[in-house]
């Protein structure tokens, strides 16, 4: 019932992040009846929705945001590159993958030149953002350094395997790699997501596959409103205790301080008890 009531919350939710100019997306399996299933989360820096498929293919993401044209935030599943709009690959991912590249080939030279001019590349980058924070207006002075690297990067004939397959990625993703540094507020990273994506699989795991479509369904619909209580700095509870549906309505009441009354939710129900059952 209380899915039901909040249903349109979420897709409200939903629709604002597809109209928005950032969007970070993730997705995580899920186990239903036995059936595999896919839960994705769609996050910026104040609202999360999680949305249930019954597959992990591209045509259910492209559908769902067919009208988003800001920046996209993801990671490197290929499903993602298909959307039209300006993409930001997520570098933790890379900087974990060429991590694990190196730990695997540590003597391979090649490979390591490529490894640490990318790092002295995106050390500045993270400086500038500790400093100024997500802003074009300093950000944008580092794409000449982006610019000296791929110079070098395309000038060099690697031997190796591992390194060539490194070079290919950096040109391959050029396009992706840096889009954060003409626009303000687009993290290079996709965190908010990812920690999203961790509020479901710890509900997830206690459950172990034995719930039913509709019971996720309806847990992703109170999910979504959970968490974007969270990032929006709202009390969870006191959302559900005032009856409203739109959080943004509820969150301009909060900041005007004005108190919405509590209401009942979820209509009353008789119970009759049971003669054996003292009450």
């Amino acid at each position: 019932m209380a899915a039901a009531y909040y249903d349109k919350t979420r897709a409200n939710i939903v629709e604002r992040l597809a109209q928005g100019s950032m969007l970070q997306v993730d997705e995580t399996r899920v186990s239903v009846k036995g059936k595999t299933g896919y839960v994705w989360v769609l996050s910026n820096l104040h609202e999360v929705a999680f949305v249930y498929a019954e597959t992990r293919e591209g045509d259910f993401i492209r559908a769902l945001l067919r009208e988003f044209r800001g920046v996209l935030v993801s990671d490197f599943y290929a499903a993602y590159d298909s959307l039209n709009c300006p993409q930001q690959k997520c570098l933790l991912h890379l900087i974990r993958d060429l991590n694990t590249e190196i730990l695997d080939q540590p003597y391979d030279e090649d490979l390591k030149s490529i490894v640490e001019a990318f790092a002295n590349l995106l050390k500045p980058v993270i400086e500038t953002v500790d400093r100024y924070g997500l802003k074009q207006y300093h950000l944008h002075k580092h794409m000449a350094l982006v610019e000296c690297f791929y110079r070098q990067l395309s000038k060099c004939d690697y031997q190796s395997a591992s390194a060539i397959r490194c070079k290919q990625r950096f040109e391959k993703n050029r396009d992706k790699l840096f889009t954060f540094l003409e626009h303000d507020d687009v993290p290079w990273n996709n965190n908010n997501a990812e920690h999203a994506i961790k509020a479901f699989a710890g509900l997830r795991d206690v459950v172990q596959g034995t719930w039913t479509e509709k019971a996720v369904e309806g847990y992703l619909v109170l999910l979504s409103v959970c968490q974007t209580c969270r990032f929006s700095d709202l009390d969870f509870l006191d959302f559900l205790r005032s009856g409203e549906t739109d959080i943004a309505a509820f969150a301009g009441a909060n900041r005007r301080g004005r108190k919405i009354p509590p209401v009942d939710v979820v209509p009353s129900v008789e119970r009759e008890a049971s003669p054996d059952v003292q009450t």
